[in-house]
């Protein structure tokens, strides 16, 4: 599209002024950007997450589906290892977008609402010490593992915010990673949803988990991926779409099936990997690069 000024004059004789022109030509460039605003906030990008290091050996096939990868600071649920560490270098070489992730503290551990506030800031300022020494820039964003749904319990509450103070204090952001399905045993209560509503104004970025058919693809790699908002949650970044091994009470209407042992692997590679697979509004969620 060109617009040449010398067709329009100032006179008055039924030809355009050169004022209106820059008019035109202005509503024209604005409506331009703003379609292009829109198309890049509805871009969406897939990613991956497991608790195993997928081998140096397999990035470049994952690379093929795959813009980010989850990144563990520390041991990931039910491991007594991280073999992530010293990772990043290599993943970032390797073209992939970080999806950080700090392992958080289970109900049990907690026992009172000081003890889950002081565990909080201690786990916030760990997390934050493990993104500097994997190399992370300041304003990574770091989502709090919360594997435990429904309705949280008043001390869970205290050891999440106190983690997000934490991290937020000290020049990174807080994310949280929690479930997006509605508890139907307990009041149906989506645990995203009750986090944000009593986080009394603290800036989260939220990861949610909802692998029920529908609203999830199932064991699927598009082209064009889902957007974080399809969940069923308006205001997730990131959505964790399958998992491995697949929950059948969830997935048992999935159109896309997983693997006959129940997990779901990448197309790419021929190492069987079991993964998760999550979509983000960035290629970077974390926004870990170092550019």
């Amino acid at each position: 599209m060109g617009f040449s000024l010398a067709s329009f004059s100032p006179d008055g004789r039924g030809r355009p002024s050169l004022h209106r022109a820059l008019f035109v030509v202005c509503i024209v460039v604005a409506a331009y950007t703003a379609a292009q605003s829109v198309s890049a906030q509805t871009s969406s990008y897939l990613g991956f997450d497991r608790n195993d290091y997928p081998g140096d050996q397999n990035l470049p096939a994952l690379r093929q589906t795959f813009s980010f990868v989850g990144y563990w600071l520390n041991n990931p649920p039910g491991e007594t290892s991280n073999n992530w560490a010293g990772k990043r270098q290599t993943l970032d070489s390797a073209g992939f977008g970080f999806l950080v992730l700090f392992n958080g503290r289970l109900d049990a551990a907690l026992k009172s609402v000081s003890k889950a506030r002081s565990l909080g800031a201690d786990d916030g300022q760990s997390a934050v010490a493990d993104a500097r020494r994997e190399g992370f820039p300041a304003r990574t964003v770091i989502f709090l593992d919360q594997e435990e749904g429904g309705r949280m319990l008043t001390e869970q509450k205290a050891y999440i915010y106190a983690w997000v103070d934490a991290v937020g204090a000290s020049g990174f952001r807080a994310g949280i990673y929690c479930s997006g399905i509605a508890a139907k045993d307990d009041e149906n209560v989506i645990t995203a949803n009750d986090i944000r509503q009593h986080a009394a104004g603290r800036s989260i970025i939220y990861f949610v988990s909802n692998d029920q058919c529908p609203p999830s693809p199932g064991c699927v790699f598009p082209k064009s991926a889902p957007g974080p908002s399809q969940s069923g949650t308006a205001f997730a970044d990131v959505w964790q779409f399958a998992q491995s091994p697949r929950r059948p009470e969830y997935t048992g209407s999935c159109s896309a099936k997983y693997n006959a042992n129940g997990n779901c692997y990448p197309p790419t590679v021929t190492e069987k990997l079991h993964i998760d697979i999550d979509t983000a509004n960035s290629a970077d969620p974390s926004r870990g690069r170092i550019r």
